[in-house]
C-alpha cells in the first residue's frame, strides 16, 4: 500500500512539473514579437529580432513585416536616420525569409550603397542577405563579388566556391574543394565541427549518386553530433542547442534520402518525419528548402510502398518557396502516382508539364551557366576551369540522355493509350451520350469544388487580414498607452486593447480552423484568458480557473459577443474580485449547447459585487457593454449574489 501511495505521489508530481514546463514553453513562444514591440529603442529591437532563435514559430513573417513597416514609417517621420537603417536591414531579412528575393535584393542594395554609414553588424547582415539572395536567384557572379567585399571588410578570410559548384551541379568538385579548404581548420576534439564536416561531405556524395558511401559519412556525422550533444562538460547556450538540433534534423533527413535511393523505405519514413518536424521551426531559407526536399522523398517512399493515400497527402502539400528542380521532381512523382492508380490522363498532364519546364530551363541554363563559369574561370586557374567546363558538358550530356529516354517512355505511353482506345472504340460509341453527360457533371463538380476551395482560401485570407489589422490597432493602443500620463486614460486604453485582442483572437481561430463556420470554444476561452492575463501582469496568475466547454462550437455571430462578455467578466475578476490575495481564488466557466439552445455560467469566489451595483450599472462601461452583448444574443443577463463571490448566467439560442 505504501509503495502504491509513493508511486501515485510521484506520478502526480511529474504531471504537475510537465504542465508547468509546457505553460512556460507557451509563454516563451508568445513573447518574441511582444518583446520586440515592448522594447523602446530601435537598436534593442534590432538585437531582439536577430538574436531570436525561432521568431516565426508563433507570429508569421507577414506579421513581423507589418510591425517593422510601422516602426520604419515612424522613424522616417521623425527623421531618425539610424533607426530607419536598422528597420530597413530587418525588412530586407524578412523579405529574404519570405522568398521574395527581388524585393530583398533591391532594399539590400540601397543599404549596400551607404554601407559606410552602417554599423558593423548591419553591414555584415546586408552582405549575408545579398549573398543568399544571389544564390537563390542563381546570379553566382554577383555572389562572388559580394564575397570579395566580405573579405575586404574582414568578415571572411577567403572566397569559397564549393557551394557555388554545388548549385551548378558539380558535386564532386564541390566536395573536393570543401575537403581541401575546411578539413585542415577543424581540431581533432571539435565534435560539432567534425559533425558539420562529415554531414557536408556525405550530402555531396549523396547528390553525386553515391548513396552507400554517403550513408557511411552521414552516420559518422551523427555519431560526432551525439558526442557533442551528450557532452555535459561543455557549456551550451540556447542558441547552441537550437543549432545542434537543426543539424541533427538535417543529417537524419539526408540519411533517410540515402535509404530511399537504396530502396530501404521503411527505415527512411520515420527519419524524414522527425526531420521535417524539427526543420519547420527554422526561419532559415536553406532549412525550409530541406523541408520541401524531405517531403518529396517522403512522398516517394510511400509511393514505392503502394501507400497511395499517404503519398498523395504529401504531394498535395503547398509550399511558399519551391525551386524549379523540386517542381520537376514533384511533377514526376505525381505522374508516377497517377500511372500507378491507372489515371493515365492526369499522368500525361504532369509528364507534359515537366517537359515544358525542362525545355525552358535548358534554354535559360545554357547561357546562364556559361556566364557563371566565365566568372569562376576569372577567379581560378585555367586548369581547374577546363575541368569545370568538361564536367558541365558531361552533366549536360547526361541530362539530354535522360530527357531523350523520358521522351521515349512518354511516346510508348501515348501509343499504348491509342491502341487501347481503338480496341474499345466499339463499346465506347454505344455509351457516348451517357459518358458525355457524366463528363459534364464531373467538370461542373470539379469547378464547384475549386470554387469552394478558392472561397475557403479567400475567407481565411480575409480573417487573417482582419486579425492583423486588429493586432495593429492593439499595437497602436499600446503605443498610445506609453505616451499617456493619465491613469484613467491608460486604464481605458488597456481595456480597449483587451477587447480588440478578444475580437482578433476570434479571427485567428477561424483562419487556423479547417471549418470556417464555427469556433471550438474550449481552446478559444483558454487563449482568451492567457491574453487577459498578459494585460494584467500583476494579478490573476494564482487564480485557479476551471473551463468546462469541451466540444462546444459557436458561429462567429455568437462567438464575438460571447468573447467580449467573457473578456469583461474575467478582467473584472482579475481587477476587483481578489483585492488582498488571489492564492485561493477560483473562477469557473461553463458553456454548453443542447441542440439549438445554449447555456453560459460564470462564477468566482471573490468579494462579490458592491451593494450599489444596480445604480452603477447605468454608469459602468463594462456592465452596460455586457448587457448589450447579452441582448445581442437574444437573452437576458442574470446575476446571483447569494453565492460566495458572484455568479452570472444566461440562456441563449
Amino acid at each position: 500500500m505504501g509503495r502504491y501511495v509513493k508511486f501515485l505521489f510521484t506520478t502526480v508530481f511529474f504531471v504537475f512539473l510537465f504542465n508547468s514546463s509546457a505553460q512556460n514553453a507557451v509563454d516563451e513562444e508568445e513573447s518574441v514579437l511582444k518583446e520586440f514591440q515592448d522594447t523602446d529603442q530601435a537598436s534593442q529591437r534590432f538585437e531582439v529580432f536577430f538574436n531570436s532563435l525561432d521568431r516565426y514559430n508563433v507570429n508569421s513573417a507577414y506579421d513581423w513585416l507589418d510591425t517593422i513597416k510601422i516602426y520604419l514609417a515612424n522613424a522616417q517621420k521623425t527623421q531618425d536616420t539610424t533607426a530607419s537603417h536598422l528597420y530597413q536591414v530587418m525588412q530586407a531579412q524578412v523579405y529574404n525569409d519570405l522568398g521574395e528575393y527581388d524585393k530583398s535584393t533591391a532594399l539590400a542594395m540601397e543599404l549596400y550603397e551607404i554601407k559606410d554609414s552602417l554599423d558593423a553588424d548591419s553591414r555584415r547582415i546586408v552582405l549575408d542577405v545579398l549573398d543568399d539572395n544571389y544564390a537563390n536567384l542563381q546570379l553566382f557572379d554577383k555572389q562572388i563579388e559580394i564575397r570579395k567585399q566580405k573579405r575586404e571588410l574582414g568578415l571572411t578570410n577567403n572566397v569559397s566556391f564549393y557551394d557555388i559548384y554545388s548549385n551548378l551541379g558539380l558535386y564532386r568538385k564541390a566536395r573536393n574543394q570543401y575537403i581541401m579548404e575546411v578539413k585542415p581548420t577543424i581540431a581533432d576534439n571539435d565534435s560539432y565541427g567534425l559533425a558539420k564536416y562529415h554531414s557536408k561531405v556525405g550530402n555531396y556524395l549523396r547528390l553525386d549518386d553515391s548513396a552507400p558511401t554517403a550513408l557511411s559519412e552521414l552516420k559518422k556525422a551523427k555519431a560526432y553530433l551525439d558526442v557533442y550533444i551528450n557532452d555535459i562538460s561543455t557549456q551550451k547556450s540556447e542558441s547552441d542547442i537550437f543549432e545542434s538540433n537543426l543539424l541533427k534534423a538535417e543529417i537524419e533527413g539526408n540519411i533517410a534520402k540515402c535509404h530511399v535511393m537504396l530502396g530501404e523505405y521503411e527505415e527512411a519514413i520515420p527519419l524524414l518525419e522527425t526531420s521535417i518536424e524539427t526543420l519547420n521551426k527554422s526561419p532559415n531559407n536553406k532549412d525550409q528548402s530541406e523541408v520541401v526536399e524531405n517531403t518529396l522523398y517522403l512522398a516517394e517512399a510511400n509511393l514505392q510502398m503502394d501507400r497511395f493515400s499517404a503519398a498523395k497527402k504529401y504531394l498535395d502539400v503547398e509550399f511558399d518557396n519551391i525551386s524549379v528542380l523540386q517542381t520537376i521532381k514533384k511533377n514526376s512523382l505525381l505522374a508516377a502516382f497517377y500511372d500507378k492508380v491507372e489515371n493515365y490522363k492526369n499522368a500525361s498532364i504532369y509528364y507534359k508539364r515537366n517537359e515544358r519546364i525542362k525545355d525552358s530551363l535548358s534554354k535559360k541554363q545554357s547561357a546562364l551557366i556559361k556566364q557563371q563559369l566565365v566568372t569562376i574561370v576569372a577567379n581560378e586557374d585555367l586548369e581547374n576551369s577546363q575541368r569545370l567546363i568538361d564536367e558541365q558538358k558531361r552533366i549536360n550530356e547526361l541530362a539530354r540522355s535522360e530527357m531523350k529516354a523520358k521522351d521515349e517512355r512518354i511516346n510508348l505511353v501515348f501509343i499504348s493509350l491509342i491502341f487501347t482506345l481503338l480496341g474499345f472504340a466499339g463499346l465506347v460509341y454505344a455509351y457516348l451520350k451517357s459518358i458525355k453527360n457524366q463528363r459534364l457533371i464531373a467538370e461542373q463538380k470539379h469547378i464547384i469544388e475549386n470554387s469552394l476551395v478558392e472561397k475557403d482560401s479567400l475567407l481565411k485570407e480575409i480573417h487573417h487580414r482582419v486579425k492583423n489589422n486588429l493586432q495593429m490597432v492593439s499595437s497602436l493602443l499600446s503605443l498610445q498607452t506609453k505616451n499617456t500620463r493619465s491613469k484613467a486614460a491608460i486604464v481605458a486604453l488597456e481595456e480597449g486593447k483587451s477587447r480588440v485582442k478578444a475580437m482578433a483572437l476570434i479571427h485567428q481561430k477561424l483562419y487556423q480552423n479547417d471549418d470556417l463556420s464555427v469556433i471550438e470554444m474550449q481552446g478559444y476561452i483558454e487563449s482568451l484568458i492567457n491574453s487577459v492575463q498578459s494585460v494584467y501582469k500583476k494579478g490573476g496568475h494564482n487564480i485557479s480557473i476551471t473551463i468546462d466547454a469541451e466540444g462546444t462550437e459557436l458561429d462567429i455571430d455568437r462567438a464575438i459577443p460571447f468573447g467580449l462578455i467573457l473578456n469583461e467578466l474575467v478582467s473584472n475578476s482579475f481587477k476587483y474580485a481578489f483585492p488582498d490575495n488571489d492564492d485561493n481564488g477560483k473562477i469557473y466557466i461553463h458553456l454548453r449547447k443542447n441542440g439549438d439552445q445554449g447555456y453560459f455560467e460564470y462564477t468566482d469566489n471573490g468579494i462579490g459585487l458592491p451593494e450599489d451595483t444596480d445604480e452603477r450599472a447605468h454608469s459602468s462601461m463594462g456592465i452596460r457593454l455586457i448587457n448589450r452583448l447579452v441582448n445581442q444574443l437574444q437573452s437576458k443577463l442574470n446575476i446571483d449574489r447569494e453565492v460566495e463571490g458572484v455568479r452570472f448566467w444566461f440562456n441563449f439560442s
